[in-house]
């Protein structure tokens, strides 16, 4: 995985059509955030249901309180997420707050098979001792944040807000400056992207990645983001003239 890989969660899917789209993914803290309110909304939901119940126990009997209970348990830790991720928002109330949502590799919506697959599996993403060890070790390892439930299904979990690319304007390449060595295809179209997204990310963040290439540049900070920009500027003139 390169440092720009990790840097930015835009990521490029290509389609059997031949078509490209682009996923943000979300990051593990993203969805620990909205795990926890998912978490929150299914205890309050319980415990509302236990005052009920408790009540209604006078008259049905405590054995029979306690095992609609333990149903009720049942259903709200393992089909609460199913049942929201399958659905046509593909995401839980807690995912939907925070702007996530749940689909295939591909970007297209997740199955109700899916749905099962990646939630049932949850108890293995939580060991060891539902610390979600397991979870988090293979979020920071896979390159689109996928916990085990996620490789096992074939899911991923995205940004479903997606910022306007007119959010922020990238800064104009001065001059053209032509290329001090020699780069290969992928780290030409790798400068041409980095143009291309400049515009998405603030100033903090173009610097961060330009960082990255500060042996290319020569320089680090805003300045190493203007020679990037002015050497991609350089590649675009010079296949023009062809």
């Amino acid at each position: 995985m390169s440092a720009h890989e990790k840097l930015d969660t835009l990521q490029a899917v290509e389609l059997a059509e031949g078509i490209e789209i682009r996923l943000r993914m979300a990051g593990p803290m993203l969805r620990a955030g909205a795990y926890s309110l998912d978490l929150l909304i299914r205890s309050t939901a319980l415990t509302v249901g236990g005052v009920i119940v408790s009540f209604a126990g006078i008259a049905i009997g405590e054995r029979v309180a306690g095992g609609v209970m333990l149903l009720a348990w049942f259903l709200l830790d393992w089909l609460y997420p199913v049942v929201f991720e399958a659905g046509k928002r593909g995401a839980t109330p807690g995912k939907r707050i925070l702007g996530l949502r749940v689909v295939q590799a591909t970007g297209s919506p997740i199955t109700f098979g899916q749905a099962v697959v990646r939630n049932f599996l949850r108890f293995i993403d939580g060991m060891p001792f539902f610390t979600y060890g397991f979870g988090l070790t293979s979020c920071l390892a896979t390159r689109r944040f996928q916990r085990l439930g996620d490789l096992a299904a074939g899911t991923v979990v995205i940004y479903d807000r997606v910022v306007s690319p007119q959010a922020r304007v990238p800064p104009p390449p001065l001059t053209a400056v032509p290329l001090p060595v020699g780069l290969t295809a992928d780290e030409l179209r790798g400068l041409a992207l980095f143009r291309e997204r400049a515009g998405l990310w603030s100033e903090g963040r173009r610097a961060e990645i330009a960082d990255q290439a500060a042996v290319l540049s020569g320089a680090t900070g805003e300045v190493g983001v203007n020679r990037l920009m002015a050497m991609a500027h350089w590649i675009q003139e010079k296949r023009r003239e062809r």
